[in-house]
């Protein structure tokens, strides 16, 4: 115990700095500022939701066709010349965004560019770091590092409503310019300091030199359980968070009580992250994850209708806890059951698998609004996958052999 707690306290600098390169990254900052630009922009130029949407495809699904070659540009040159000109680079994709005159391509060039020139702070970069420098509690330091999701969700969506109410949405597009290059790039340039091999916190050779390739991988019935249920998960939870809020206001919440339900959401992957991650360091990860995939079941059927504000805040809550557990639990399951020698690549192509949902799943969820007018339906469907993807985990099976040795080290 005292070796592990040693863990946490050597490397905390590593976590902080990993956590603020969450907050910041190409599929995290774009997803939870969205929701607050949906209704003045669409207002301005004339679009519909569904079209102003697809611009998280751009950025999502460019992230996920760039995340192969980012998991291999870690293993040979390192996740901090990775990361340092990504955070530069999604500035640069807001600052484009801000310059939008009505043209819809515009729109989705600049998420695109989002996408493309901040491709090295996706999640691949900061867990790969976690992955090799924690071992006795790698599961509650990757939900530590992860939750920095949460408090983007938390404080993001509160400053996008802000600065387009105070200055209009092109000011607030400038000021999402600002927040990598005013908090992400100092800390994680005095920070981020990975050590890159696979030795021990201590120095010690703590865990085998063991994974299998990208094309073992690939070959096995357990990686194709873990991206189908991946993929059957995020589709809920991308399809409902950057349409909470207009969903909300929808149903007669002012923008403020909504912006506060997606501050509540982003609460509560915090809440999920941390405590998965200190679940599955004692626990069956697999049933961990099932069990914590039946909380957005009972929350998605909350939203169905038209909920009360605290009805809104506890389907939140509920929906944000597992939002919170399945990053988590990837990255764990994935250095798990396939070892960490081929970890950045195997890893890349599981959050390619989560950050294509990212970008279809808001446009999917918003074209059943247009086609409807009204969200029930999505959130109907979100409920079967949130069950079907939690029971699939099961599948998983027992920890491999080299997994179960290591954890006794």
């Amino acid at each position: 115990m005292a070796n592990a707690q040693g863990e946490l306290r050597g490397n905390w600098t590593l976590l902080v700095s990993a956590c603020t390169g969450i907050i910041c990254s190409s599929i995290v900052l774009p997803y939870y500022s969205i929701g607050a630009l949906v209704v003045p922009v669409t207002e301005a130029f004339g679009w519909g939701r569904a079209q102003f949407q697809a611009a998280i495809l751009f950025s999502s699904g460019l992230g996920a066709l760039t995340a192969p070659l980012v998991g291999w540009l870690i293993d040979r040159f390192g996740a901090r010349r990775i990361a340092l000109p990504g955070i530069v680079g999604l500035s640069v994709g807001f600052l484009l965004a801000s310059s939008m005159d009505g043209q819809l391509w515009l729109l989705y060039v600049a998420y695109g560019a989002m996408a493309l020139l901040g491709a090295g702070t996706i999640p691949v970069t900061w867990t790969r770091a976690i992955t090799t420098n924690f071992f006795r509690r790698r599961g509650l330091a990757l939900g530590l590092t992860l939750s920095g999701t949460g408090l983007c969700a938390i404080v993001v969506p509160q400053y996008a409503v802000w600065m387009v109410d105070a200055f209009g949405w092109r000011t607030a597009y400038l000021g999402l310019a600002l927040v990598p290059l005013v908090i992400a790039l100092p800390v994680v340039y005095f920070g981020f300091h990975p050590r890159e091999g696979l030795s021990g916190s201590d120095g010690s050779d703590a865990q085998p030199h063991w994974g299998l390739t990208l094309s073992q991988a690939f070959r096995s019935g357990k990686y194709w359980v873990l991206l189908v249920s991946v993929f059957l998960i995020y589709m809920a939870v991308s399809g409902i968070g950057p349409n909470l809020i207009p969903s909300l206001t929808d149903d007669g919440l002012s923008p403020a009580e909504a912006a506060n339900a997606l501050s509540v959401f982003g609460a509560a992957i915090i809440v999920g992250r941390v405590l998965v991650g200190y679940l599955v360091d004692h626990f069956w990860a697999p049933g961990v994850a099932a069990a914590s995939m039946m909380l957005p079941v009972i929350g998605c059927l909350m939203l169905v209708g038209e909920p009360s504000y605290s009805g809104a805040l506890l389907a939140a809550l509920l929906i944000g806890i597992a939002a919170g557990a399945e990053l988590d639990l990837m990255s764990f399951l994935a250095a798990t059951y396939f070892g960490l020698k081929h970890y950045a690549k195997i890893y890349a192509v599981a959050y390619a698998t989560l950050a294509t949902c990212s970008g279809t799943a808001p446009m999917l969820f918003a074209r059943i609004y247009d086609v409807t007018a009204s969200y029930d339906i999505g959130f109907v469907i979100s409920t079967g996958l949130f069950g079907l993807g939690g029971l699939m985990m099961l599948c998983l099976g027992a920890y491999p052999r080299q997994a179960r040795l290591a954890s006794s080290t």
